[in-house]
């Protein structure tokens, strides 16, 4: 896709493989949307999500997603959220603040490997007592039980999906979690961004299918229970006309309706 951007004249010329120029006003919901696009996609290759912290610790997280995840969180008022990928821990403080402020709730880190000085930084974190981690593959079946074993009985459970985001790892923890979440709830296949950043200075040619979205598209395929939803028309404010955010998470929401 070519763009050209006239602000003065309050334009946007958008000109896609084989069809004739088009023109959008600058200051529209399509306008949003398509500069919206082009942002999320500099800003990922610019590395922008890695510039921000959560209460002391680095969080490589949008923003814009981190907010859509707490609208879900209060939403569904979780009792456990089961994260795999810990990186430097930021996600799990995000979340375990979500909770103390809401007087309940437990997280659950999972990673192929948890750095000691990472490891210790969290446990020091005024927000520990709400986390536990657990150190291994996201699929070894022994860690996938560890996880579950700290769902009791009648609990709601949220999942979020941010290790490795390989298709088949993706696909593989989708079996995986699956189960474990309540229905009503979801289990978010994050980053799938990558099926668009493939043509990107950081990206790579095989993102455009080896994505996390494709991942989750086929997951709710062979799975009738799991629908592929948009929060937006959920948003509980809204007082424009926009129905999709800027997100690192496109096609990433699997909510489990039976």
């Amino acid at each position: 896709m070519k763009l050209t951007i006239d602000t003065s004249a309050n334009q946007l010329t958008v000109t896609e493989e084989g069809a004739s120029p088009r023109q959008v006003p600058v200051y529209s919901t399509e306008g949003f949307e398509i500069l919206s696009d082009l942002w999320v996609k500099v800003g990922w290759n610019q590395k922008y999500s890695y510039t921000f912290s959560w209460m002391g610790r680095p969080v490589i997280q949008l923003p814009e997603d981190m907010i859509r995840l707490q609208e879900v969180i209060w939403s569904v008022q979780p009792d456990v959220l089961i994260e795999t990928g810990v990186a430097h821990g930021g996600s799990l403080i995000y979340y375990a603040s979500i909770f103390q402020a809401m007087n309940k709730g437990r997280v659950v880190g999972v990673d192929i490997e948890i750095r000691p000085h990472n490891r210790k930084a969290i446990e020091a974190h005024p927000m520990s007592h709400r986390i536990t981690m657990i150190e291994g593959s996201s699929t070894d079946p022994r860690v996938v039980a560890d996880a579950r074993s700290h769902i009791k009985p009648g609990e709601t459970t949220l999942i979020i999906l941010d290790s490795n985001h390989t298709y088949q790892h993706v696909l593989d923890e989708l079996r995986a979690y699956a189960d474990m979440v309540t229905v009503g709830s979801y289990i978010v296949a994050t980053d799938g961004l990558m099926g668009q950043v493939y043509d990107a200075p950081r990206g790579m040619p095989g993102w455009i299918t080896d994505n996390p979205t494709r991942a989750a598209r086929d997951f709710v395929a062979e799975n009738s229970s799991f629908e592929l939803v948009l929060p937006a028309p959920a948003w509980p404010f809204n007082e424009s006309e926009l129905k999709r955010t800027p997100t690192h998470w496109p096609g990433a929401w699997v909510k489990r309706v039976k």
